[in-house]
């Protein structure tokens, strides 16, 4: 048997805005954005080079969908963006406006620095090295 995580949701605020932040800040391909009627998208965006698995944008609906924008996993790092180049598109993002909160490090298993995406969701922006 052969399974893979196709799409992760993150809830947004508003389509829109959360495409122009993906595909503009962080470079993302606008993989599919469907009209579903009655003010439903489906809207999906991937890194380039990306191995299938797809970011499904989805505006929150509701008080509760809501109140978990930017905080999907209570404060953790909730995403991991690896590049093949740390130190090629390290500047490039923060040039776009891209938030670190941090200065990059470099661990035992490659170069990490954390960034917050448009709503505060935290994610390791990750180049594993070769031993790694």
């Amino acid at each position: 048997m052969q399974q893979s995580i196709i799409n992760v949701t993150i809830v947004v605020p508003e389509y829109d805005e959360a495409i122009t932040f993906y595909t503009q800040v962080l470079g993302f391909t606008l993989l599919e954005d469907t009209d579903l009627g009655a003010g439903k998208r489906w809207v999906r965006v991937s890194p380039p080079g990306s191995n299938g698995t797809s970011l499904l944008l989805a505006q929150a609906t509701n008080p509760e969908q809501t109140s978990r924008i930017g905080n999907q996993t209570g404060g953790r790092v909730f995403l991991f963006l690896q590049t093949d180049d740390f130190w090629r598109d390290y500047p490039t993002l923060k040039a776009r406006g891209l938030h670190f909160i941090e200065e990059p490090r470099q661990e035992s298993y490659g170069f990490v620095a954390i960034f917050e995406d448009l709503y505060g969701n935290r994610w390791d922006f990750i180049q594993y090295t070769e031993n790694a």
